[in-house]
């Protein structure tokens, strides 16, 4: 079994990191730039940062803040919001990204998962799912942060990306964002059983051992969460040592 990661996510708006509640309530959490060395420093495996204001308002990403995290830190760098063309996502690899990761701009156009694929390699392509459930229980998938559900059911839609070329597909529960009430594991363990790429869960983790269900029965490959990490006391330290007493296999210190 590949060692899981676990994966400290920072939310940016207008420049500041923030944390929401079902992608609602923001509320600023402080300098982003702090947090990325902070993580840095506790070895967390990876960091994900969102600029989840980017497509909303139609702006490119944060090219300077990029470029000032990977002169900071030395933790792989996967970056989304906003990136709807090649050349923006060759700007965001120049800045010092490792990855990137799309969303709408994955719905709006599939082909551009492919052209991605081909311009970059899959591995460095994330495509993250944010899932919705509609008022019939069917999870669908929404964009523009979360503002719009699409009729695309999420299951068909993590098949899709994954053959287009997704390297990884995040799966993110928009339901349980900032709720601490764990990972969505039916629909976590659905997506990881039906595509052949690593799955990363983000959305609801609560306490350490949410991260272990999220890998043992919900078999994702990654582990990223927010609250945890900004408002407890927990960290990617306390996370490796108790995800490695669980049996999983991490990277230590």
């Amino acid at each position: 079994m590949l060692k899981v990661r676990v994966v400290p996510v920072l939310l940016l708006k207008e420049g500041r990191m923030i944390k929401t509640r079902r992608f609602c309530f923001y509320k600023d959490t402080g300098d982003p730039l702090l947090a990325v060395r902070v993580y840095d420093s506790q070895g967390a495996d990876e960091l994900v940062i969102l600029d989840i204001s980017a497509t909303v308002e139609g702006r490119a990403q944060l090219y300077e803040f990029i470029s000032k995290c990977a002169r900071q830190c030395f933790i792989p760098l996967t970056v989304g919001g906003g990136i709807r063309i090649i050349e923006e996502a060759r700007r965001a690899f120049t800045a010092g990204a490792d990855r990137v990761s799309i969303s709408t701009a994955a719905v709006d156009d599939p082909g551009f998962i492919d052209d991605l694929a081909s311009a970059f390699g899959r591995a460095n392509v994330v495509v993250c799912i944010d899932a919705f459930y509609d008022e019939g229980n069917v999870p669908r998938v929404s964009t523009h942060s979360a503002r719009r559900v699409t009729p695309l059911e999420v299951i068909p839609w993590a098949v899709e990306v994954a053959e287009r070329g997704a390297g990884e597909i995040m799966l993110h529960f928009v339901d349980r964002d900032g709720m601490m009430t764990g990972y969505d594991l039916d629909l976590l363990r659905s997506v990881a059983e039906a595509v052949e790429v690593p799955v990363m869960a983000l959305g609801g983790v609560g306490n350490l051992q949410h991260l272990v269900e999220g890998v043992l029965e919900g078999r994702a490959s990654a582990v990223a969460c927010a609250s945890i990490f900004h408002f407890t006391d927990q960290s990617p330290i306390k996370a490796h040592s108790y995800m490695h007493d669980k049996g999983i296999p991490v990277c230590l210190a």
